[in-house]
């Protein structure tokens, strides 16, 4: 079966946060149900619709930024009693607007996530998790890494109180009061939790979960172990997952998976007799969806799903037709309805209008008196900087609440900007002077019109590190700008793991000397993504890393007055020593180093780098053969007669031809990393090899994996 749904837009309110729009539950089967939404003016507002217009129930006076709203009452009944969490405060509200409940949490940070359970509530800041039940404290926990979400499963099904949370490094931790019960890794940072069906499933214990790099999985929480059901890796390289929810759409009488990411795409995914889901619907918003929920909101008897993006819409995919089948005297009322609608349109645009005029009016007298203060208008600016393991490079996502004007990006490294296929900007180059002062890219990208959201990828070199600026100009007068800046890395390309290699030729980097543990964790920090800023609890802390494009690994053992590096990468080590030991100079520390290299890891990191080096040169003489192919092809009338390989390379042309117009930067790439880790190699032993570089070079023109291995052997 088909799923057909059409765009209505409800209604904007300010910019909002992931999970602060909910749909109140209805009165009875299929009537429309109110929409409640919180945004960051701190505002609560709960409508309905009425003949295709917004009609609102109640709302609140502007306040602290609504990080979170959810909906709870007490057990096995309607869930609808309001609660939002802002800053450190939560607030309750009944579904007419009467606020019954101000809890001050006094936690340090703000809250960033919620789940209510009957009275029981569930919060967790940046590092800190809470349970309170009837708002007094019960349980605490204090994580390693930041905590995205939290939820609890079922405690109506399973009688237990099992909080779950949703941690930056790759791992769900499964509580029991204060404690970890265990640990379940999953394949990236989980953003999102939510129970299957609503209900956690049949067991109660069937837990949903997305990651910040689009995957989806399905986890059964027992009390012993996790069992992972299903995944989905997003073969499509869609955007990350920012809300799910529960709701039979198709109208099977099975409920269906709602999907909304940062790119603005909302999909429904079936669940079929396998229970892997099968996406039987997708379409694209132009903006991040940071809410999503099935439901009936513009008229009674047509399902819908409903979302909130990021600048605020209100929208519902409905499966209400947009054509009525209707007879003559039905015909004349859909008439005067659609004249009622244009009327109310056009006196709603010019009182609009007018008040554009007032403002601009009462800007303009403001600015210019005497006693004016600063009049920039502010604007929010929702970014992400997140390394993909699929191509080793960065994403750098902005979204701004108003049409981007331009963006220019500034770096003190050297950096590639490949091009992105969904990104219309048109950009262009400015020339550098990086000796005289660290400048080495300055790009401006110009937006087409009513452009919100811009995707940019970054390429960085391993052992570069500085900063990278970004100055995003939205279409507002007065012309204002916000500078963002992102850390390029030392080691940008690795990225936390959990599971290493014990058995590969590693190479280790000893540093000992008067540093706390504190300042080896900076120092770590400084050096590698993922780590999270504050030092974890205990003396002694691991951290495993993954090169996501070598694949080499790196292993971190530190803790007061110790430090413990190993990798198969000799480059890694060098990187290390060079940056660690400029760090603790800074700082007037006085360091002891010491490392231990075996030879085998250089014959083991270039049988990593041949595969890929390989497949490049395999590329390039691909392409040279198209041209050739292709004439033979219109001479014979047909490829019958070509081997299979050859009849490849023609259907696949296209692909080849894209793919080889970035080899050039791919095999600049491989050559600076080989050319790296000869140079490294021999500067452990003390020798300078760089007049060797260029014989090196030829030899890779000419590409054999035995002579290039010979030629690391006999330098």
């Amino acid at each position: 079966m088909e799923l057909i749904l059409n765009r209505a837009d409800y209604l904007q309110v300010g910019v909002t946060s992931q999970n602060t729009m909910k749909l109140l539950p209805a009165s009875k089967h299929k009537a429309a149900q109110k929409v409640v939404t919180g945004d960051h003016d701190g505002v609560v507002m709960c409508f309905g619709m009425k003949k295709g217009e917004a009609v609102t129930v109640f709302k609140t006076l502007p306040g602290q930024k609504i990080a979170r709203l959810e909906l709870g009452g007490v057990l096995n009944t309607p869930q609808e009693k309001i609660f939002v969490a802002a800053g450190s405060e939560i607030r309750g509200f009944t579904k007419r607007g009467k606020q019954f409940l101000s809890f001050e949490t006094n936690l340090t940070e703000s809250i960033k996530a919620m789940y209510i359970s009957g009275s029981d509530l569930f919060l967790s800041a940046s590092y800190i998790y809470n349970h309170y039940c009837d708002c007094k404290d019960q349980h605490y926990y204090l994580s390693g890494d930041k905590i995205n979400d939290v939820i609890c499963l079922p405690v109506e099904k399973l009688s237990r109180i099992t909080p779950v949370l949703a941690c930056q490094d790759r791992v769900l931790r499964v509580l029991q009061g204060s404690d970890v019960m265990y640990e379940i890794e999953v394949p990236g940072p989980p953003t999102v939790l939510a129970l299957h069906n609503g209900n956690g499933g049949d067991s109660g214990e069937d837990l949903l979960f997305g990651t910040s790099d689009g995957k989806l999985g399905l986890i059964q929480i027992t009390t012993s172990k996790p069992i992972h059901k299903w995944e989905l890796r997003n073969e499509k390289k869609r955007g990350g997952i920012l809300c799910i929810d529960s709701f039979d759409i198709l109208g099977d009488g099975v409920k269906d998976l709602l999907v909304g990411r940062d790119d603005g795409m909302v999909e429904v995914y079936s669940l079929g007799n396998a229970n892997e889901p099968v996406l039987r619907f997708d379409q694209v918003l132009s903006e991040s969806v940071t809410s999503i929920q099935g439901g009936c909101v513009g008229k009674d008897g047509y399902d819908e799903i409903v979302v909130s993006t990021y600048s605020g819409w209100v929208t519902g995919l409905t499966t209400e037709p947009i054509h009525k089948e209707s007879g003559p005297g039905e015909e004349l009322k859909i008439n005067q309805e659609m004249q009622n609608k244009i009327f109310s349109l056009r006196s709603e645009v010019e009182q609009l209008q007018y008040k554009v005029l007032q403002e601009r009016e009462n800007y303009q007298q403001s600015s210019q008196s005497s006693k004016a203060k600063s009049t920039v208008p502010s604007f929010s600016v929702n970014d992400k900087f997140t390394l993909n393991k699929d191509d080793a490079s960065y994403s750098l996502i902005f979204e701004v609440q108003t049409a981007i004007d331009n963006i220019l990006i500034q770096s003190d490294v050297p950096i590639d900007l490949p091009d992105v296929d969904t990104n219309s900007a048109v950009v262009s180059f400015s020339s550098c002077d990086s000796e005289s002062n660290d400048n080495f890219l300055l790009a401006t990208y110009r937006c087409q019109a009513n452009t919100t959201r811009m995707e940019l990828k970054i390429r960085s070199i391993e052992g570069q590190y500085g900063t990278l600026q970004a100055y995003v100009t939205p279409r507002i007068q007065p012309k204002t700008c916000r500078v963002l800046q992102y850390q390029i890395k030392p080691l940008s390309l690795h990225q936390r793991t959990h599971v290493i290699d014990h058995d590969r030729p590693m190479n280790t980097l000893t540093l000992t000397g008067q540093f706390s543990f504190a300042e080896i964790h900076s120092w770590v920090v400084f050096c590698l993504p993922e780590v999270p800023e504050k030092p974890p609890a205990g003396e002694c802390v691991t951290f495993y890393f993954q090169n996501t494009f070598l694949d080499t690994q790196l292993e971190s053992i530190y803790r007061k007055g110790e430090g413990v590096f190993k990798s198969d990468n000799i480059s890694t080590i060098s990187i290390l020593k060079d940056v660690l030991s400029k760090e603790a100079t800074k700082r007037k520390i006085s360091l002891n180093i010491s490392y231990e290299i075996n030879e085998v890891s250089v014959k083991h990191t270039l049988q990593l780098i041949h595969p890929k080096l390989e497949y490049q040169l395999l590329l390039a003489k691909k392409v040279q053969l198209i041209d050739a192919l292709k004439e033979l092809q219109v001479q014979e009338g047909s490829t019958d007669f070509l081997i299979p390989e050859y009849r490849c390379i023609l259907e696949e042309a296209d692909h080849l031809q894209e793919e080889y117009k970035k080899q050039p930067a791919h095999l600049e790439r491989l050559y600076g990393m080989i050319t790296d880790l000869f140079i490294d190699k021999f500067k452990f032993k003390g020798t300078n090899v760089k007049t060797k570089v260029p014989l090196l070079l030829e030899i890779l023109g000419s590409y054999d994996q035995n002579a290039l291995i010979a030629f690391f052997d006999a330098a």
